[in-house]
């Protein structure tokens, strides 16, 4: 079976079990100085708990709040320099994105540039995004909704916008895509304002 035969839906597969939700994910950190410097100084997450590596106590795990009550976590170690790099191939973490507040999206950027992190924005097509990497080089990416989108219809909207991408014979999923779901799905269309960024493909 192709990966283009397998069906885009929402509704929940014929699994064994179903998840209800990204509880937490955790991270190889460096040291905490300079995690909590990146994490809760600049991008605003409140460290929420602090404890042992339960499986090794000579390392701290630090826990943060992603803003929805998601949790980040990282193991660190005071005698860990942060790097510059992050190891590509299978396996490893591509990178992590969170969601910014449309209304705040240009503030994030200058806080960014503010703190000495270089970034680069784009327009993904239904969504705009900021791209940085973290104090580990990490590619860390803050994306904005450009409209409205309830979290819990959100999965239902993707799924449309990949049924109107594919009657389009779009490359891949665009403004009007996300739009005609919308308004198929009878919900209120609400755009937010986004500053003009690159649009498409390839940056990161």
């Amino acid at each position: 079976m192709s990966d283009e035969s397998i069906p885009v839906t929402p509704e929940l597969p014929d699994s064994p079990v179903h998840m209800q939700g990204t509880d937490h994910i955790t991270i190889w950190g460096s040291n905490a100085e300079d995690t909590i410097e990146f994490y809760r100084d600049l991008l605003g997450m409140p460290l929420v708990l602090r404890q042992p590596n339960l499986d090794d106590p000579s390392q701290t795990h630090l826990f943060f709040d992603t803003g929805d009550g998601r949790i980040l976590t990282f193991f660190v170690s005071d005698d860990r320099p942060s790097a510059r790099g992050q190891r590509g191939g299978v396996g490893a973490v591509h990178h992590l994105c969170f969601s910014v507040d449309p209304d705040e999206y240009e503030e994030t950027m200058q806080a960014l540039e503010d703190a000495g992190y270089q970034y680069n924005i784009f327009d993904r097509g239904i969504f705009h995004s900021i791209y940085t990497r973290d104090n580990n080089g990490l590619v860390i990416e803050l994306s904005a909704d450009k409209y409205e989108i309830p979290n819990d219809r959100r999965g239902e909207i993707l799924a449309k916008a990949q049924e109107l991408r594919e009657a389009d014979g779009a490359e891949y999923a665009k403004d009007e895509h996300l739009r005609g779901a919308i308004e198929e799905l009878g919900l209120e269309v609400v755009e937010h304002e986004l500053p003009d960024a690159s649009a498409g493909t390839g940056g990161l």
